[in-house]
């Protein structure tokens, strides 16, 4: 008997740390460049989607003036508004499918 609440004390131990663990990585932020820095893009720690920065010579490479900041800025916005939103749907996607394999039997950390 005294094993299994040793268990248990462990479990819930474990339990305790995966949730602040889950909760430093959402914290974090990992930053990544592409186009000797014309993209950056920023994730957490989960791997969940953050931010999207575009200069102008992404844009256009042979006069990056002609591109005004609202134009960078609406296209920041609209490649968020769709990162997100797909984001949104793999998760439930997965957590749907996830829960028929498991029954409906949460798991923590599997989804």
């Amino acid at each position: 008997m005294m094993n299994m609440m040793q268990v248990m004390q462990q479990a819930q131990k474990m339990q305790k740390k995966f949730k602040e663990t889950q909760s430093e990585l959402e914290k974090e932020q990992i930053t990544s460049t592409a186009g000797n820095g014309a993209i950056e893009v920023t994730l957490n720690g989960q791997g969940k989607f953050v931010a999207i920065k575009i200069k102008a010579e992404a844009i256009n490479p042979e006069n990056p003036s002609s591109v005004d900041e609202d134009t960078i800025e609406m296209l920041e916005d609209l490649i968020t508004t769709a990162l997100k939103d797909a984001t949104v749907k793999a998760n439930t996607q997965m957590e749907a499918k996830m829960k028929a394999i498991t029954g409906g039997i949460s798991i923590p950390g599997l989804f």
